[in-house]
């Protein structure tokens, strides 16, 4: 019998990702719905001092691959052992981070636990009549919402973007069953051979993780467009995002996307500034908690969403706001 929600741990360096702890919380509220309970998976090197976090972050369980071969991050000796804990455990759902390490691990084990597999989930919950799970993804290009289940084969197993789901709250000294598993790996499964790792000093902006986003979408005109609300985030202390068309159109870069094809984000401050409002794009941002349009048509779907609508051209009112920011700022240095 197929049962618990698996959480596949994403660790980096030996360092758990958020989207880990995003995922644990998702399944907390998916395990109240089935009765079952939460299980992370955690693999990697020396990597058992990590487990007691999981506990605290919600799981109940942790199942522990320590074991050198885990050390860096490659295909074979990751699916492998993820691959051996299911068929072992048996659970009823796994879930993943929608990372470039769980797009790469989760189509490969759910070929050989032959099932099915839900990839760039936006949204999970239980049917309440069948207990499937449900699904939910961006289909054609982000233009409509499909979910999807998968009745005949388990385990139940999507991969979820991150930032889409909230952080659970860390309840410390929880107590948990930390289990040791050995997969029986060996370096004979490393079927490639990394001779260096070489990390970049280039800071990578993940837009998830800030508090004030100031955004720009058609409105803007251009790639130069943006440079004033550059501004404008360097005085409030954010950053910059975008909607798809600034993408589509080259004017900035894919990372800083927000939406149903990008980034969900969840910031304290979120100024749209030329931005309309299409649905895919009110999907990505629409938990931020203070929202501010800025855009010349009052009754555009941002201006409905917003906390506070200015209506005017961003062009004048950015450059203005940035200086009455700044001007804040230096009165509170004197």
């Amino acid at each position: 019998m197929n049962k618990d929600i698996f959480v596949v741990v994403e660790q980096r360096a030996g360092h758990i990702q958020k989207v880990t702890y995003e995922l644990i919380g998702e399944a907390t509220k998916l395990a109240r719905d089935l009765g079952e309970d939460v299980v992370a998976v955690l693999l990697g090197k020396d990597i058992t001092k990590q487990a007691q976090t999981l506990v605290e972050y919600g799981a109940a369980k942790v199942l522990v691959v320590d074991n050198p071969v885990l050390e860096h991050y490659t295909t074979e000796p990751y699916t492998k052992a993820v691959h051996y804990i299911i068929k072992k455990f048996n659970p009823n759902i796994v879930l993943y981070g929608a990372s470039s390490i769980g797009r790469d691990v989760a189509p490969r084990v759910a070929g050989r636990v032959h099932t099915g597999l839900t990839a760039d989930c936006t949204g999970l919950a239980i049917d309440p009549e069948t207990k499937l799970l449900m699904m939910t993804r961006p289909a054609f290009g982000g233009n409509i919402m499909a979910t999807i289940v998968c009745r005949k084969y388990r385990p139940q197993m999507a991969t979820v973007r991150p930032g889409v789901m909230a952080m659970p709250a860390r309840e410390a000294g929880r107590k948990g069953e930390i289990i040791q598993v050995d997969a029986g790996l060996s370096p004979a499964d490393m079927n490639v051979e990394i001779l260096e790792v070489v990390k970049s000093a280039q800071k990578v902006v993940d837009i998830t993780e800030a508090k004030i986003l100031v955004s720009g979408g058609r409105g803007v005109g251009g790639a130069e467009g943006y440079n004033p609300l550059r501004a404008l985030a360097k005085e409030l202390g954010g950053e910059v995002s975008s909607s798809r068309i600034g993408v589509d159109s080259g004017w900035i870069e894919k990372n800083r996307q927000v939406g149903q094809t990008g980034k969900t984000v969840r910031p304290n401050l979120y100024l749209a500034c030329g931005i309309s409002g299409a649905i895919q794009h009110l999907a990505g941002m629409e938990d931020s908690e203070f929202i501010v349009a800025i855009n010349k048509d009052e009754t555009c779907p941002m201006m409905k969403l917003a906390d506070l609508g200015v209506v005017g051209d961003l062009k004048l009112i950015v450059p203005k706001l940035t200086q009455a920011v700044a001007d804040y700022h230096a009165k509170q240095k004197v």
